[in-house]
């Protein structure tokens, strides 16, 4: 049987191999929930982060006939990363005209300079040489937004459904989105979620905004240090599973006859 993750069929091999298949297989699953907990807690001061999510799953069951006994044998475990946490982050205020921050759900839909869309929960913007309001990277709000001549940052006021006004002029909306399917939105390294065909298209979401604040990163502390000493002792124990498991076949093999 072609274990999944392996790249040789070792159907050849014999049972005793199936223990180092199995404990392999969890290790390669304990090391993507570390990469996991690594990723959060690098991004604890990321305005708007979500922590990721991560599933466990059984590898292929298969039966073992042992001494006339017929028992199943397990392939070990999988994860993956299934999305990330919809909890919402702190939000504190700054004090800043161009701080925004969402309550509830929703994302900022933002146009890269590339033309490609991102989704972000981080409202940290500022206006551009033109008067355009945008985020750190350059990329504009859709629909993009101007203030026009003569009109500071300090004079914008942004009301909870996203209107933003100068004085009695409204320049324009912020409308928040959000996608079908959150967990198929892909990471595009820039703070922000590119939506993909599994996610489905943007849509309204119901969430509001908050002037002159950040959300910050939804990442806690105590429970990630907790789960990373777990997962820790989870793929010291598969170690030594591989270890003991090389040492029974040492033995078998030098309590083999002389051929």
């Amino acid at each position: 049987m072609r274990r999944p993750g392996f790249a040789a069929d070792h159907e050849q091999d014999g049972p005793m191999l199936e223990g180092l298949y199995s404990a392999a297989a969890g290790m390669s699953a304990q090391q993507e929930q570390l990469d996991a907990i690594s990723n959060d807690l690098a991004n604890l001061s990321t305005d708007g982060y979500k922590s990721e999510r991560v599933s466990f799953s059984d590898l292929l069951y298969s039966p073992v006939n042992v001494a006339g006994t017929v028992s199943t044998d397990g392939a070990g475990a999988s994860a993956k990363v299934i999305g990330r946490s919809e909890a919402q982050g702190a939000i504190t205020e700054t004090g800043d005209p161009l701080d925004l921050a969402i309550e509830g759900p929703g994302f900022f839909e933002l146009t890269r300079s590339n033309g490609q869309k991102s989704l972000t929960r981080d409202g940290s913007f500022d206006v551009d040489a033109n008067g355009t309001i945008v985020n750190s990277e350059g990329s504009t709000l859709t629909p993009p937004i101007k203030l026009p001549a003569g009109v500071s940052p300090s004079q914008v006021s942004i009301g909870p459904d996203g209107t933003v006004s100068a004085g009695t002029r409204k320049l324009g909306q912020i409308k928040l989105v959000t996608v079908t399917s959150p967990e198929h939105l892909l990471a595009n390294g820039a703070n922000g979620l590119t939506p993909s065909a599994a996610s489905g298209a943007p849509h309204p979401a119901t969430g509001k905004i908050h002037q002159g604040a950040l959300e910050a990163s939804n990442v806690n502390v105590a429970g990630e240090m907790a789960l990373m000493v777990s997962t820790q002792r989870a793929y010291q124990m598969n170690s030594t599973a591989i270890q003991t498991e090389s040492q029974m076949m040492s033995i078998a093999n030098q309590l083999r006859p002389p051929s």
